[in-house]
């Protein structure tokens, strides 16, 4: 694959796409791809957190222990928490079939926002208003159960 699709898959992801074109130039550049084999394991639950990936062909079954679980597939973000704090993996993801992944540092991702400040500002208030909108929801059910 080219630089080029690389840029194309990283601009579908909505919390990438955020950081504009320069920085997913970057990004792209700066990125690894990884293949999977059906039933190989990206990560395990308790593994320490470095990186996101972005799912460029096949899917992965993300699942914790005793949890649900969620399948995800192309052009999916998985691990973008990773990408901000340093974490374990909450759950562990699984190739359903031949899979590529391409894979973002945390190393690279804060690169990427420490040279792009104004892209780093767009992430900063995508988060807050996620947030908002979690805590909003929270509130919702909560008073809802009372």
């Amino acid at each position: 694959m080219s630089i080029e699709d690389d840029i194309a898959l990283l601009a579908r992801v909505p919390a990438l796409n955020l950081l504009g074109m320069s920085a997913l130039q970057v990004l792209a550049i700066g990125a690894e791809q990884r293949d999977y084999g059906y039933g190989d394991v990206l990560f395990h639950q308790n593994d320490i957190a470095d990186a996101g990936y972005v799912i460029r062909r096949g899917s992965f079954r993300v699942a914790a222990e005793g949890g649900p679980e969620v399948v995800v597939g192309v052009g999916e973000l998985i691990g973008e928490l990773a990408l901000i704090v340093d974490m374990r993996r909450p759950a562990t993801a699984t190739a359903l079939e031949h899979s590529t992944v391409v894979r973002v540092s945390r190393t690279l991702y804060q690169r990427v926002l420490e040279s792009h400040p104004e892209a780093a500002r767009r992430i900063r208030d995508d988060l807050a208003a996620r947030t908002n909108a979690a805590a909003s929801a929270i509130a919702r059910l909560t008073s809802k159960l009372v």
